[in-house]
């Protein structure tokens, strides 16, 4: 993984820090550290010359940047934890690990899930994708077939059970393979930046809605990476057309989101406890452990919820720095001592 290292050229003056200093920086006030990376189909020169001019025009200083390969990708199993609400039922966890609510699978397949399970006729989608030697494309028509013959049931977000009937196999969340491959696919990388930015300039919900752009880049502002990335895609040599998932560009939701995302996509050069904001969350009371825990986007008790459940990661989506802090200490104090 090659990265490239140049100073900081935006709102807080040229050359104020360097990105190998910024580990040992603590974090100045409303400053904002986001991890953007452009997707596999949109690494290419042009787009990210266009990405870079962008950060220029917005005061976006780059701290960091580099190349990370589809081959690295499938072996660390980076996508697999940027996405691990969904993925680890198709990729990481082994179906005797999924807590299954088994009256729903009995009432979806007219079996009990402790007989599939000790019958060896349940896989996760990446051993089920290696005992059919398929690829992920003829695996996701299977999971497309058995939903249109009623064989799919959700049994919560982002999970879900398929029969495949053919084969007599039950699988787990198989539409993720498709997105998989187009990360780890040999030859395919991302392109990576850590980015800052001044609160007080751009905040993070402008951040995301004006300089990044709605995940459908249809409904993306014409100034916005992905509204003008869609719009030029030929001139950026992209090979087709921008879409809701091939949407170009991926950039943090919130502080905490970057810090996750740091975390796992640049375990070399972020952890936890060094971080800039993973730091302001240790120093607020927040245990490494339940950093580490939350940054796979649990479900979380919500404040003043009266008890009722929601995604960590939705609960600070779009909040500037200081605020995101202050949500995540109230998320903290709400949960249950034994889990917090």
């Amino acid at each position: 993984m090659s990265r490239r290292r140049r100073p900081w050229r935006g709102a807080f003056g040229r050359g104020c820090f360097r990105a190998t200093r910024w580990s040992a920086w603590p974090p100045l006030p409303g400053l904002q550290s986001a991890f953007v990376f452009a997707k596999p189909h949109a690494n290419r020169f042009f787009a990210i010359e266009a990405i870079k001019a962008k950060f220029a025009e917005m005061e976006i200083g780059i701290l960091k940047e580099g190349e990370i390969t589809g081959e690295e990708i499938d072996e660390k199993q980076y996508i697999d934890q940027h996405y691990y609400a969904i993925a680890s039922k198709a990729t990481i966890l082994k179906p005797e690990q999924l807590n299954i609510p088994e009256d729903k699978f009995k009432a979806a397949f007219g079996v009990e899930w402790k007989d599939v399970l000790k019958s060896g006729k349940a896989l996760n989608a990446l051993d089920t994708k290696a005992k059919l030697g398929i690829d992920a494309d003829a695996l996701d028509k299977k999971w497309g077939a058995a939903k249109k013959a009623g064989k799919l049931i959700k049994f919560g977000g982002g999970f879900y059970c398929g029969y495949l009937e053919e084969y007599d196999l039950y699988t787990f969340n198989a539409f993720f393979m498709t997105m998989r491959g187009s990360f780890t696919a040999p030859g395919t990388s991302i392109h990576y930046f850590v980015v800052v930015f001044d609160a007080a300039k751009l905040s993070w919900a402008d951040f995301r809605g004006k300089v990044l752009g709605p995940t459908d880049p249809a409904d993306a502002p014409a100034d916005s990476l992905r509204g003008s990335m869609a719009a030029s895609w030929k001139k950026l040599g992209l090979s087709s057309p921008p879409n809701t998932g091939n949407n170009c560009v991926h950039a943090s939701a919130s502080p905490f989101e970057a810090l996750a995302e740091k975390t796992n996509w640049l375990k070399s050069a972020y952890a936890f406890s060094t971080e800039p904001f993973g730091k302001m969350c240790l120093d607020a009371g927040i245990p490494e452990a339940t950093l580490k825990a939350w940054s796979v986007d649990p479900q979380v008790v919500i404040p003043g919820g009266g008890g009722k459940k929601g995604s960590l990661f939705d609960q600070v989506e779009d909040l500037d720095v200081e605020v995101c802090l202050e949500k995540l200490v109230e998320i903290y104090k709400a949960q249950p001592a034994e889990v917090s």
